[in-house]
């Protein structure tokens, strides 16, 4: 069931977001050619501890899970889309990376994903990643009061498939509050005007994905919680977590 937040409850989730955004700002300037993604774990360990915060992705285990999450980032690498578990790789010169994680702050989640590339961009990889924030900002530019979800989906599929990028069928955004995932899923396409009507109130986590290849098949990885591309190509994620006012959608999550 969706809960409408107060704006008490959303100042709340604000801070939330913030200490999430210094998280992930600090990943971003730790990542570096022969950095570990399980050192990039430790750093938003070490933000998050120090906020008094606590991740709602470490020990998080949905129904398609074979194990508890074992950290407070998602690493995903190069063809990994999402869900990436940090492990001991380094990170080599030109990869793409993308990390998403999350905070809790007084019983209050937030969630927010960025992507970026290690030492020598490649021109097609800065492409990619521009898309997916190109994609994010027009579904946060359509989470508007009196809009419905599908304007958001649509928004952000016209933006991914008009670049020739593929989208993971099955995955996307979510309602988020007191947990990460609540009601309503915020799909990554669809067609304008259906779904539910948006309201002051709502929070939401959106979230485009890309796939490079221009296809949407992918595949676990035997961790049983990698999605990997099934092309084989680069994929590329993006997130904020948005509360829908009467003023326009506020972002939670910004980094500044």
């Amino acid at each position: 069931m969706m809960e409408l937040k107060t704006n008490t409850s959303i100042d709340a989730m604000h801070a939330a977001g913030q200490v999430l955004a210094r998280a992930l700002t600090a990943v971003r300037q730790a990542a570096d050619v022969g950095v570990s993604l399980l050192e990039l774990d430790e750093v938003a360990r070490g933000v998050l501890r120090g906020a008094g915060a606590d991740s709602p992705f470490l020990g998080y285990r949905p129904s398609f899970a074979p194990t508890p999450f074992p950290a407070v980032i998602c690493a995903s690498v190069n063809d990994a889309i999402v869900h990436g578990i940090p492990t001991a790789y380094r990170l080599r010169d030109g990869d793409l990376v993308s990390i998403d994680c999350g905070a809790r702050l007084d019983g209050w989640a937030s969630d927010s994903a960025i992507s970026f590339t290690v030492g020598r961009p490649r021109p097609a990889d800065v492409r990619l990643i521009g898309t997916a924030e190109r994609a994010l900002a027009a579904g946060i530019e359509a989470a508007v009061v009196g809009n419905r979800i599908g304007d958001i989906a649509h928004a952000i599929g016209t933006v991914c498939r008009g670049a020739g990028y593929g989208i993971p069928d099955g995955f996307g955004g979510h309602g988020i509050g007191r947990h990460m995932h609540e009601d309503p899923s915020v799909p990554n396409e669809g067609r304008p005007h259906r779904g539910m009507r948006l309201r002051h109130g709502m929070v939401l986590a959106i979230e485009p994905m890309l796939i490079a290849g221009g296809t949407d098949g992918y595949h676990a990885a035997p961790d049983g919680w990698t999605l990997k591309t099934n092309d084989g190509s680069r994929a590329a994620h993006a997130e904020h977590t948005v509360a829908i006012t009467e003023d326009g959608p506020r972002v939670l999550t910004d980094r500044g």
